[in-house]
């Protein structure tokens, strides 16, 4: 997995073991989204999951963070 992506990929797996409320923003704070991919570069998520995130229940925000574990795997693959 490209390293800079690894950070996020050890706080999918920790924020998707733990059903505890609050849950956290995959921000890091890099927002920039690719042209092609539509995905921010920084948390790989679409403007959309952005732009919802304060509006999700919990359980939507893990679902958004199951999504980012499946852009990270097609990540690291390429």
């Amino acid at each position: 997995m490209m390293r800079r992506f690894q950070k996020l990929a050890e706080r999918a797996a920790q924020v998707l073991a733990e059903a505890v409320p609050h849950v956290p923003s995959p921000c890091v704070s890099v927002c920039v989204m690719h042209p092609q991919t539509g995905l921010c570069e920084g948390c790989l998520r679409t403007l959309s999951e952005i732009g919802d995130w304060s509006r999700l229940p919990d359980d939507a925000k893990r679902q958004v963070w199951q999504r980012i574990q499946v852009r990270l795997s097609s990540v690291s693959s390429n």
